[in-house]
Order: C-alpha cells, then sequence, then structure tokens
C-alpha cells in the first residue's frame, strides 16, 4: 500500500472498482480523481494513431515511488517506436515515452531513498507520457535545486547515453577527434558540450545546413550532411577521427568506418535513415540494410579499428546496468551543477500536440530537444487534432488546407 498524505475512503475505493476498465466517466465522482490523462498508442502506423485519453491512474508497488509527471522528453527512439519500426516491438495499445520527470507522489512499502515531494526524474520502460508514472526507484533520480522541469525531461536519456559512448565505450581522452552526426539534435548537442569538458577534443558536426547558424558555436568544424563531408574531413585530419558516434545507419556506415584512424571506434546507437515516411517501410528498411557496408572481421583486424554499438534502454531495462548508469548520472549531476553542461531545449508542447511534436522530429527540424508539456495548455488548432476521434477510435481525416494554418510554438533558443 503507498503511503499517501490523504487516505482513500471506503467509497472512493467503492467508485474505482465500479469503474475500473472504463475509459472514462463523464459523471463527477470521487472515481476522477483516479485518472489521469495520457498519450495512446492505439496500434502501430502513422499519426491518427495517437490520441490523448483518460486511464486509471497507476499505483506505486514495491520499490516504487509515484511521480506527478511535470514534462516529458520526446525522441526519435519514439517515433520508430509509433511505426512498430523496432525489433519485438510491445503490443498495442500502449503508452509511449521513456523519460520524464516530475514530484513524487506517494512512496510504496519497502521503498528506500526518495521522499514525497522530491523533485525527480525517471527513466521509463514505456508509460512515460501521462500525467501519473510509477517506475522503481532504481530508474529514479533527484534533479539539483536549480535544474528546471523542462531541463530534467532534457538531460537524462540524451546526456547519459552521450556520455557513456564517449568515456565508457571509446575511452574519450585529450587531444582526440570525434564526428558526430545529427549534430543539431539532442543527443549531438550533448556529445558536443561533454567533448568540451576534455582539452584539445576536436568535434566535427554532420547537420542539415539550416541548423547551421544556430549550432556553429559547438562544435569545431560543421559540414553539410547532403555534401561529401568525408574528404572534407580528410583535409583537415587527413589520418581521419577517432570517434564516430552514428544515429543514421545506412550509406553513412561504410562512410564513417572509411573516417577511423586505427584504434579508432565507431558507434551505432540509431538508425533513423530507416524512417522516411510516416508509416514503415519495409523498402526503406532494405535500402538501409543493403547500403550498410558488411562488416569483415580479418578488415577490422588489419586496420585496428572498433566497432561498437549502443542501446542505452536495452542496458537499463534489459541487461541490468543500473548501477553504471547510476555512476554515469552522478557524473553528469556534478558537470551540470559545475556550469559545464545544460540542456539544449528545442521546444515545448502540451500532451495534446505530440502529432505535430512528433512531425517536427521526422522532419528533422529540431535542434536540440523536443518536451511534452503536461501542464501546458494547447493552442485551439492543435487540441483538436490530437482529441477529436471517430467511433472507431481513429482520427478524422482533416479538410484540405488545414495543416497549412495551424501555428508551430515558439521555439526556445
Amino acid at each position: 500500500m503507498a503511503k499517501e498524505g490523504v487516505d482513500m475512503t471506503e467509497e472512493t475505493e467503492y467508485m474505482i472498482d465500479r469503474n475500473a476498465g472504463k475509459e472514462a466517466v463523464n459523471v463527477e465522482s470521487p472515481s476522477n480523481a483516479k485518472e489521469m490523462r495520457a498519450v495512446v498508442l492505439a496500434g502501430f502506423g502513422g499519426l491518427n494513431k495517437l490520441r490523448v485519453t483518460k486511464k486509471a491512474m497507476p499505483e506505486p508497488q514495491d520499490g516504487e515511488v509515484k511521480i506527478r509527471v511535470k514534462a516529458c522528453g520526446l525522441n526519435f527512439l519514439d517515433l520508430m517506436v509509433r511505426q512498430g519500426n523496432i525489433d519485438n516491438p510491445p503490443k498495442t495499445p500502449l503508452v509511449p515515452g521513456f523519460e520524464c520527470c516530475g514530484i513524487v507522489e506517494s512512496v510504496a512499502e519497502n521503498t528506500h531513498g526518495f521522499e514525497i515531494g522530491d523533485r525527480v526524474m525517471a527513466f521509463m520502460n514505456y508509460n512515460a507520457w501521462a500525467e501519473v508514472v510509477c517506475t522503481p526507484v532504481d530508474f529514479v533520480y533527484k534533479m539539483p535545486d536549480d535544474m528546471t522541469f523542462t531541463e530534467a525531461a532534457a538531460f537524462s536519456l540524451n546526456f547519459v547515453a552521450a556520455y557513456m559512448m564517449l568515456f565508457e565505450v571509446a575511452s574519450l581522452r585529450e587531444g582526440m577527434s570525434v564526428l558526430v552526426h545529427s549534430a543539431g539534435g539532442a543527443v549531438g548537442q550533448a556529445v558536443a558540450q561533454l567533448c568540451s569538458t576534455v582539452p584539445n577534443v576536436t568535434v566535427f558536426g554532420i547537420a542539415s545546413c539550416f541548423k547551421h547558424t544556430s549550432i556553429k558555436d559547438s562544435v569545431t568544424h560543421l559540414f553539410d550532411r547532403n555534401a561529401d563531408y568525408i574528404q572534407e574531413v580528410k583535409k583537415i585530419s587527413p589520418d581521419g577521427v577517432d570517434i564516430v558516434l552514428d544515429c543514421l545507419c545506412g550509406e553513412n556506415t561504410g562512410k564513417s568506418l572509411s573516417l577511423l584512424k586505427p584504434l579508432g571506434t565507431y558507434i551505432l546507437y540509431g538508425a533513423s535513415n530507416m524512417v522516411t515516411g510516416e508509416t514503415k517501410s519495409f523498402f526503406s528498411f532494405a535500402k538501409s540494410w543493403w547500403q550498410v557496408e558488411k562488416v569483415n572481421p580479418i578488415k577490422l583486424y588489419e586496420e585496428n579499428k572498433v566497432i561498437a554499438g549502443f542501446s542505452l534502454l536495452n542496458l537499463l531495462f534489459k541487461q541490468g546496468g543500473c548501477n553504471l548508469v547510476k555512476s554515469a548520472m552522478d557524473k553528469l549531476l556534478i558537470l551540470y551543477e559545475q556550469k559545464k553542461i545544460r540542456p539544449v531545449v528545442d521546444s515545448l508542447w502540451a500532451l495534446e500536440e505530440v502529432k505535430e511534436a512528433m512531425q517536427r522530429i521526422h522532419d528533422r527540424g529540431n535542434i536540440g530537444k523536443l518536451i511534452l508539456d503536461v501542464e501546458k495548455s494547447p493552442t485551439p488548432l492543435m487540441a483538436n487534432d490530437s482529441t477529436e476521434t471517430s467511433e472507431a477510435g481513429e482520427e478524422e481525416e482533416e479538410p484540405e488546407g488545414d495543416n497549412d494554418s495551424k501555428e508551430r510554438m515558439p521555439f526556445i533558443h
């Protein structure tokens, strides 16, 4: 039983049991206090599979804390989950999202280290995009006093992934060089900041041209992703680079391997090139796969090159890496408190604007992190798009031309 500030009455318990399984209760009753808003993915596919609805509020089990969510992180991986473009996708319907932050609302029995009122950020194995979440304490971290909820939602996944790839996998040291794809994204910006904490590290950033003005000061050299960046990098560093961080896969794999110095490390941590349209495309998957240079172990041996893969969520939820991640988080929070790193936030979106936010990631338009602000009120045009559904639970088609009139939320720089 959770330890809460107010005990639940027998009448309230009866109302919850009586209404168990119902999507929403239209009449006012004590059970409404035990419901929450959440983003639900009804099935794998396009944006029309997402909607905001009411769900039963979870309660913490032994070893868990219950968090009143303030903000959630939105990542390219969430787009791939929506399409079902991942290995062993979970069953739908589901609540997406892998990271959030908020205030501890209750603490279950046999749970230690956290108290009601603590400001925290947490990793989730799905279910993050909701007003309330419950998660084991192994995945929860206290926020620094001066960290905002917006920053916290942009911090955990991206900075931990960047830190572990650079320092745990690739052993970044003074004087090394790093090439990072998608340098304008949240991970790319985290990589650039962490590299700046090590003396004389050269960062080669690859990004779309329209992002260059905003991110040019965060990297040493910046190149257009559509240009022949291989030759440009070799003009500056004829021997190549020490570390490559690749979230694209496809044809970039072979190019990146060709840039590695002897004893260099190539790390694949994503495959965004496999996403080209709104829904999953087997053609895009096949094209990306066949563009990957087939890795020859003998060639690796002869050239003294290292190939690695990194998945933070698999490390956390499938491979028991909680202690490794906690160690990385502790070091990152020290760097944050020293003001050496700080998340770059692209924009804030209400839960009801999740489709528009996800489209911005699909279009590779973001510079830094997109945040779902749970307490934010949506703009009217966007709210209708994410909550209006047909009787079958699918989004009604919009009249042509409506999309052109929708305002984007102001971006944070």
